[in-house]
């Protein structure tokens, strides 16, 4: 009876696929500057550490800045601007409609000569362009400070994106230096993302249909895990293999390389 209960552990044993993976953090990301500048800030001993609400990489952001607090005092001079014209444009709007009630008075009366009547009309034309300009310049005034609010935004934009933190995740390498000068799409860290840890494999075909249904082995342990990910398109290195993620708990120590078993139940 024991021979047949051993000899059935071993048939198991010997039917379980196994595998090695590294246990590797969840994502690493790629840091790419999405601002041209000088790099102020770029602290290397920060490397392999969890990382807090601090930046880890400071890009200057002086002249933008300076600008954004003009922009803030052009805005309010602006604003201010519209509202004086607002006051003028209801006195001309309260002017002419005196005036064209005093032109359609004076228009029908016979003893009026004509260049007084005209005179009349040309003086209502005028306070009428006058209202119409007021207006067109309020309209100007008002086309600036939505140019100067998206300039705003943007200024707001660079300077945010100069100081670049990454909460909770570890910086994994650094990529430039203090006194550094950065473009656009420029490299300048990998950041860790060790929340979390994944395990990745490469199955046979075969595998690939009731993989699920499988029991996942570490290092000889029983665990709850589940393939998390499967790519049903072969790998492009590895011919006729299939990508397989299991996603685990964040372990103590990256790195390690595991023994996986996958066990029918």
């Amino acid at each position: 009876m024991k021979f047949l209960i051993v000899l059935l552990f071993l048939f198991v044993y010997l039917d379980a696929k196994v595998y090695y993976a590294k246990v590797e953090p969840y994502e690493i990301r790629d840091i790419s500057s999405s601002v041209s500048g000088l790099i102020i800030s770029a602290d290397e001993s920060l490397v392999g550490k969890r990382l807090t609400q601090n930046p880890y990489i400071e890009i200057d952001s002086e002249l933008d800045i300076k600008e954004q607090i003009a922009i803030h005092e052009k805005l309010k001079y602006l604003e201010n601007t519209i509202k004086i014209n607002e006051g003028v444009l209801l006195n001309l709007d309260e002017s002419l409609a005196k005036k064209r009630e005093n032109y359609k008075k004076i228009e029908p009366l016979k003893f009026k000569s004509s260049v007084e009547k005209d005179r009349e009309f040309y003086d209502l034309i005028t306070s009428e362009n006058l209202y119409l300009n007021t207006k067109k310049e309020i309209q100007n005034l008002k086309i600036q400070i939505s140019d100067l609010k998206l300039r705003d935004a943007q200024l707001q934009r660079n300077i945010s994106d100069k100081s670049l933190v990454a909460k909770d995740f570890v910086l994994y390498e650094m990529l430039v230096k203090s006194g550094q000068v950065v473009g656009i799409s420029t490299p300048l860290a990998k950041v860790a993302d060790v929340s979390k840890a994944k395990l990745t494999i490469y199955l046979d075909e075969s595998d690939v249909v009731d993989v699920q249904k499988k029991v996942i082995y570490i290092d000889g342990v029983k665990s709850n895990y589940k393939i998390s990910r499967l790519l049903n398109i072969a790998d492009g290195k590895n011919i006729s293999k299939y990508m397989a993620q299991i996603i685990i708990d964040s372990p103590s120590l990256f790195s390690k390389l595991l023994k996986l078993e996958l066990r029918d139940e």
